[in-house]
């Protein structure tokens, strides 16, 4: 079908700014063609996951939200975007023009819709690797089809590996950063065997008296984030100069958060986490600076990372 791209275009830039302000400046340093592409991602997986849970753009979750009726509908609408037809819905639509430009897999795909169903089933990890795998379905997934937007080959598993550890740090920071507001919508992401480790009794870890060992938690997602973020930034060297300033910049934004999170040790929840303009922009000079600069040398390994599924349909 013809798509309307200049609304679609200002529908994906409405979504973003309202969505994410840090993603929203980072996608900023983008070329043009490439920052539409990406707004157009962004604007499906955040329609998809408001859907989910029942919010808009990531707001109050509604009561009584039907999440697996929400579910077969991003199924459905997707499977109309991916077959180019309309789908009165502006988010589909602005997939349906973005495969029209870009050959996103649909298994990609389906490992992010993967995410949006383990959160319909209510689902919690058990271990570490359970978390993981959530991470990646929820937000590697989405790093490999930004680096497919941002021209990696889709034959590049291990520069797409690196995409997805960027993902994979994102989400845990969230984690970290999200666990009374979690708490608060009845999910908790933190490993089941994680909690019997500190001895914290199911349903109880955002209790007064366990918030020193809650602390502990966050330390070790802050750890395991940088892990990620440091691996992700070796691959960000694959990526053309304006897509590698931009992903740069992400990065030391969002890793903010873990870091922070980390900083503040049991008043870690007092209030949400997160960065002000002046860091947002010194992170901007700074990944500038950083592309200019001769790229580093010196490889960072992915041993002992957790590693995406190869087939690209998920696990």
């Amino acid at each position: 079908m013809n798509y309307d791209a200049q609304a679609l275009h200002g529908f994906a830039h409405d979504s973003i700014a309202q969505g994410s302000k840090s993603f929203a400046l980072a996608s900023r340093l983008f070329d043009r063609i490439t920052r539409e592409r990406v707004w157009l991602l962004y604007a499906w997986c955040r329609a998809a996951d408001d859907l989910v849970d029942g919010q808009d753009h990531g707001g109050a979750m509604a009561g009584g939200h039907d999440a697996k009726a929400a579910l077969a509908r991003i199924r459905a609408l997707t499977d109309r975007a991916f077959a180019g037809e309309p789908t009165g819905e502006p988010a589909f639509d602005a997939l349906g023009l973005l495969l029209t430009e870009i050959a996103i897999p649909r298994g990609v795909i389906d490992d992010i819709i993967a995410g949006f169903e383990l959160d319909a089933d209510d689902w919690r990890p058990r271990s570490e690797a359970d978390l993981l795998r959530y991470a990646y379905h929820v937000a590697g997934a989405v790093g490999v089809a930004m680096a497919l937007v941002m021209g990696i080959d889709a034959g590049d598993e291990t520069t797409l590996d690196r995409a997805s550890d960027l993902g994979i740090a994102f989400q845990l920071a969230n984690v970290a950063r999200d666990v009374a507001e979690d708490a608060a919508a009845d999910r908790c992401y933190l490993p089941d065997e994680w909690l019997v480790e500190l001895d914290i009794p199911p349903g109880q870890h955002m209790h007064p008296a366990f918030r020193s060992r809650l602390a502990v938690m966050a330390k070790w997602l802050a750890e395991m984030a940088e892990e990620y973020e440091a691996s992700a930034r070796w691959g960000a060297r694959k990526l053309g100069p304006r897509s590698r300033w931009a992903v740069l910049a992400a990065t030391g934004i969002y890793g903010d958060i873990a870091r922070e999170v980390r900083r503040r040790g049991d008043h870690a929840w007092d209030h949400r986490a997160s960065s002000s303009l002046g860091t947002k922009l010194g992170w901007v000079a700074r990944a500038g600076w950083s592309v200019l600069r001769r790229p580093p040398q010196r490889r960072i390994s992915r041993e002992g990372l957790w590693t995406r599924p190869r087939t690209g349909k998920g696990e």
